[in-house]
């Protein structure tokens, strides 16, 4: 994890993406859309907030002519948490869905590829539009996806290990804004059999988070 004083965005809770880097954990930048894999970011003047100019996905399951590998995506994002991180969810950084907050569940271009690309998937995001909350998405991958993905995350800096049935990969960042800010961002994803989990998170990232939502869903 790297600290320091580094130049950030102001992105607007729903509004970060992450730009990270290898082995040094870049972070979560306010996503303007596929942008390649992660790579340093410039930091302002001021605290990192979450608002960006993307297009802001659907909070609902998607259509699609795709093959569903056997995994059936929840109809809502209440099912996909245990009742005890669903209660924690709400207490501690609600709304669920607030219409303002667009940030994207990853900037990872090969993962923004699948989440984005016709696949069925379910948005989730936690907090109002600030500097401070998450968005997640469960996507449906067929077995080649699965295969490919962890290496690519690797690849791109993501620190990967089991879990599961599946692999997560995880990245994160951490530093000082110029207005002496500090502040906490990164990505967290998950492979599984038949689906793929994408969260990126800014000052906000409940322990326990992804681990819950692979147990709601695949236990």
């Amino acid at each position: 994890m790297m600290t320091g004083r580094i130049r950030m965005p102001r992105l607007a809770v729903g509004v970060a993406a992450l730009l990270l880097v290898a082995g040094a954990a870049t972070g979560c930048r306010p996503e303007p859309g596929p942008t390649g894999t992660s790579t340093p970011v410039d930091t302002p003047s001021s605290s990192p907030t979450l608002q960006i100019k993307t297009p802001t996905p659907d909070p609902s399951v998607s259509p699609t002519d795709k093959p569903q590998a056997g995994f059936e995506i929840p109809q809502a994002c209440e099912e996909i948490y245990s009742a005890a991180m669903l209660a924690q969810l709400q207490s501690a950084n609600p709304p669920l869905n607030d219409p303002g907050v667009t940030m994207l569940s990853t900037e990872n271009a090969d993962l923004l590829e699948i989440v984005h690309g016709g696949a069925t998937t379910l948005r989730c995001s936690w907090g109002k539009p600030s500097e401070y909350g998450l968005a997640t998405n469960v996507t449906v991958i067929d077995g080649q996806q699965a295969a490919d993905l962890p290496p690519v995350l690797q690849a791109a800096g993501f620190g990967c290990e089991p879990l599961g049935g599946g692999t997560v990969c995880r990245i994160e960042q951490s530093g000082v804004t110029l207005d002496d800010v500090p502040y906490s961002r990164g990505e967290t994803h998950y492979v599984g059999d038949g689906a793929l989990v994408t969260t990126a998170w800014i000052n906000f990232a409940p322990e326990g988070y992804t681990e819950d939502v692979v147990a709601t869903l695949w236990d």
